[in-house]
């Protein structure tokens, strides 16, 4: 048996209110919440936890009806998210189906189209109700809608499926829903060091912005048990999670010749993009002097946002070699 924590969740805001369910599925090791948004709705959701739990992702089996003209449709879904609330995936409970308003099942390109629109966490959906985008008593796209978003219907089209418009609208709020800002307050509680040495290696890029803000300061220092975890975002694949640990990043953390050579090392194995960051970050940070030969001896190898960078970097050094002046004073008077 896992032993798992119990947290208190209870809150009460605008009529609603997370409660943390008594019921732990001990032995698939899930914990259960009970979401309440209003008096008259209520469902579960489940932590999936691994062995020595540690949370894994969240998930819903989802019960709604999808009502039509004078006819409401059973929809049987499950909803997975990561940590953080983002929307992942969904399947189907053995057995079941999705169906449109002439009672046609989906098809393999239906349920595609399905994921591809619950992905979507800019959806036209996020600013509209329902009743703004169907027209009265049928399935068919509201003209209305025009107006509102400023799109042309065939636009809108391209994101919904012809016939279960209203399934998608009603599946797409429910996964980006009132649930989804619990979810990271349940994560936030089960926040250790194992965690965010975890997220920071994750190739989940939301977990490593998150971790980022929990281990690097508003002054741009990292806490030390975590700057090797920042490291490798550096050097990561990931280009935009590598650019922005580099820039939240107080200049103190290159201070000394061995990161500043460190550095160096990753530019010239770097992507374009972040060879130009790692030069904007380099002109505010006072360097070693066998760095700055080598940034003077690969100015005339460079193109010219290069070239401007480096000579800026030399530019704001106090202390650079004879040769390295020399490069700079030539390539200053072209």
């Amino acid at each position: 048996m896992v032993l798992i924590p119990i947290f208190s969740f209870t809150e009460t805001k605008k009529g609603y209110a997370v409660l943390p369910s008594d019921k732990t599925a001990g032995k698939e090791n899930i914990r259960e919440f009970t979401i309440v948004e209003n008096d008259t709705l209520n469902y579960t959701l489940k932590l999936k936890l691994d062995d020595s739990g540690r949370p894994l992702y969240f998930f819903r089996n989802i019960f709604t009806p999808v009502c039509y003209t004078n006819e409401c449709k059973p929809v049987h879904i499950n909803f997975y998210w990561d940590l953080l609330g983002n929307y992942e995936r969904y399947d189907l409970p053995e057995g079941k189906v999705l169906t449109k308003i002439d009672h046609d099942e989906f098809k393999q390109e239906d349920y595609e189209k399905l994921q591809e629109i619950l992905a979507k966490q800019n959806s036209i959906f996020a600013d509209l109700e329902m009743e703004e985008l169907i027209a009265k008593g049928t399935d068919n796209l509201s003209d209305s809608v025009d107006a509102k978003t400023g799109a042309t219907l065939k636009t809108i089209k391209n994101e919904v499926i012809d016939g279960a418009v209203y399934t998608c609208f009603t599946l797409w709020k429910i996964a980006y829903g009132k649930a989804v800002p619990e979810m990271l307050k349940i994560t936030e509680s089960y926040k250790n060091d194992r965690m965010l040495h975890s997220f920071l290696a994750d190739n989940n890029y939301h977990y490593q912005y998150w971790a980022m803000e929990k281990v690097i300061g508003k002054d741009g220092k990292v806490n030390k048990p975590y700057e090797q975890d920042i490291e490798r975002v550096i050097t990561g694949k990931n280009l935009f999670t590598a650019r922005t640990a580099l820039q939240k990043i107080g200049n103190y953390f290159f201070s000394k010749p061995q990161k500043q050579n460190w550095l160096w090392k990753v530019y010239e194995s770097s992507s374009y993009p972040m060879q130009i960051a790692i030069l904007k970050k380099l002109s505010a940070i006072p360097l070693n002097q066998t760095l700055t030969e080598k940034i003077a001896n690969g100015i005339e190898q460079s193109n010219e946002e290069q070239r401007k960078l480096k000579l800026n970097i030399l530019k704001r050094q106090t202390r650079l070699t004879e040769k390295s002046r020399e490069i700079l004073a030539k390539n200053t008077d072209d």
